[in-house]
């Protein structure tokens, strides 16, 4: 997707299908999505909360694959966790914690996982 310049802005886990024969991943829902080249920043804020970006969450004009990644990120950490990282009773406390990105590890998970 990033080879080929779309930035998906959505990535997460219900965005997320694998295919029960192959086990084949595939990626749904492009709603957000949006081309960009390598010095392009982009200004819409979107996206899901849990998993936003620091950039986005401050509303600053953003690489679309680099928040894309950090999604990604937040997906694996879910995944392996069971949880998100980032929680709050508000956005605007989720949001702050984003920015501040401190992240508490479950005791249960690997090294090799952290």
């Amino acid at each position: 997707m990033h080879s080929r310049g779309i930035a998906h802005r959505d990535v997460k886990l219900d965005n997320i299908l694998i295919e029960d024969k192959t086990n084949m991943i595939k990626v749904i829902d492009f709603g957000f999505a949006a081309f960009c080249t390598n010095q392009q920043k982009l200004k819409i804020f979107c996206g899901t909360p849990s998993y936003m970006a620091p950039e986005l969450v401050r509303k600053h004009e953003y690489d679309g694959r680099q928040v894309d990644m950090w999604a990604l990120g937040v997906l694996l950490f879910a995944l392996l966790a069971g949880a998100f990282p980032f929680r709050g009773q508000s956005e605007s406390e989720l949001y702050s914690k984003i920015q501040r990105a401190q992240i508490k590890y479950p005791e249960t998970l690997s090294r090799d996982a952290r």
